[in-house]
């Protein structure tokens, strides 16, 4: 078995890009370095990098070693926390991963509230929309949209979101109001590609029942907050999450259609690994977002 520090040295070598970079970062001479990963090298009977005056590139073999790596280095950071008494601190930093949508409606708001509540805990907020592995990317919570699959993490419903289809009041004047889905057809329906059913899927509940009808349209976007823009600009139709418009349709600057077709409503989670010792800032960080999206659930629903 190799040990701790030569694990952590391997993953700080990927990690700064180069022998110089890592020595200095834990305190080393780059010969000392260079020594240690060949002496690993030797010791597990494969080569892990391939090395150019250039950069450092990892043989498949390296992959897999630097996958185990960076776990270990996870676990002796959190190692370190504890043992700092950060488990029970009400300072120290929450990592969250959220998606684009979520990042950019009612979050900021909810992490404000948080914040003037206890300022000394720094919040990291990640966008992204892909799905993070939470442990290996030492992350704390997520936030997830959608049914969650069956996993060692522990899930949160925060709130329930409806989603409606709506337009601009101009756009509805000059193209008409559609009376049923059939007549969708005929609209120009602004897509949102980041979804599981596909940009030009949208789930309806008709005389058909349950089901997805394909639209189409001349703009398609992962951005949820350009599709707003371009229905208040009133290029057409949108399907989107209440919430992301919800201020608009109070003001009239958007109007819901087809409303008891709308057959979409999902889930919005705090996704957290299941830990006996939970940190108690972020079990407090998870329970202050539950009531603060359920303070706002009209917003959602």
């Amino acid at each position: 078995m190799q040990t701790t520090k030569n694990l952590l040295l391997f993953y700080h070598l990927i990690e700064t890009g180069s022998f110089s970079k890592a020595a200095d970062h834990v305190g080393l001479t780059k010969s000392v370095v260079s020594k240690r990963i060949t002496g690993l090298e030797t010791a597990l009977g494969v080569q892990l990098i391939y090395r150019t005056t250039r950069k450092l590139t990892l043989t498949e073999a390296g992959e897999v070693f630097y996958y185990h790596a960076k776990a270990v280095y996870n676990a002796v950071q959190s190692a370190n926390n504890a043992m700092s008494g950060l488990g029970e601190s009400l300072t120290g930093t929450i990592r969250l991963t959220v998606p684009t949508i979520s990042g950019e409606l009612i979050l900021p708001e909810a992490i404000a509230a948080f914040s003037e509540k206890y300022p000394d805990i720094h919040i990291e907020m990640d966008l992204d929309n892909r799905f993070i592995d939470l442990v290996q990317e030492g992350f704390d919570l997520a936030i997830r949209t959608g049914a969650m699959p069956d996993s060692s993490f522990i899930a949160r419903q925060l709130v329930k979101a409806r989603w409606v289809i709506c337009g601009s009041p101009a756009y509805l004047n000059k193209q008409g109001i559609p009376l049923d889905t059939e007549q969708l057809s005929d609209h120009n329906c602004l897509c949102y590609s980041f979804q599981e059913t596909g940009a030009n899927a949208w789930l309806v509940n008709d005389k058909l029942g349950v089901r997805t009808i394909d639209v189409h349209g001349n703009f398609t976007t992962n951005n949820a907050t350009a599709l707003r823009g371009a229905a208040l600009h009133g290029q057409g139709l949108i399907y989107v999450p209440k919430v992301l418009v919800a201020q608009d349709l109070a003001q009239g600057t958007l109007v819901e259609v087809l409303t008891m077709s709308v057959a979409k409503s999902l889930g919005i989670y705090a996704v957290y690994p299941y830990t006996k010792q939970q940190p108690t800032k972020v079990k407090l960080f998870i329970e202050h977002l539950y009531h603060y999206y359920q303070h706002h659930r009209d917003q959602f629903q």
